[in-house]
């Protein structure tokens, strides 16, 4: 058996994008970014679900801008001079998510994720993937999959 053998691997960070909903911090996979951007005059979409937003042009490309608080249930506030689109990529297509706040880009390393609780703040644990205490502050993992999957 050499030293080499003996040494624990190394558990590599995960980068996420961290932003609030209110006053919930949320964060999403980096890898799942675009773009965050102002652009928040949007199309409405006549008979949309009320989470539907509309949709705007980005490049060329239209783009369903929807309402991440009406999603998990929160409180729907109007768009402050702090809100933003988080432009995502999801199933060959972009998704704008309106959050109230960006955040920061944050390391989670994958072993001091949490499971999450059956709810946060009132929000069902189902559109959370865990979470992840950092200096007394809980940034939830969003589950892009259970958020986008609301009928």
């Amino acid at each position: 058996m050499t030293l080499a053998s003996l040494k624990q691997p190394v558990i590599e960070s995960s980068q996420y994008a961290t932003f609030y909903v209110g006053d919930l911090l949320l964060g999403l996979p980096i890898h799942l970014v675009q773009e965050i951007n102002r652009h928040l005059d949007v199309t409405s979409v006549p008979h949309a679900p009320n989470y539907v937003r509309g949709v705007i042009n980005l490049r060329g490309e239209v783009v369903t801008v929807v309402n991440l608080a009406a999603i998990l249930g929160l409180p729907v506030d109007g768009a402050t001079c702090d809100s933003r689109n988080v432009i995502i990529h999801w199933h060959d297509q972009l998704i704008g998510l309106v959050v109230d706040q960006i955040a920061d880009i944050q390391s989670i390393p994958p072993d001091k994720i949490l499971p999450s609780p059956s709810n946060v703040r009132g929000v069902e644990g189902r559109f959370f993937k865990g979470v992840y205490v950092m200096d007394g502050e809980i940034i939830v993992l969003l589950s892009i999959q259970e958020a986008l999957a609301v009928n």
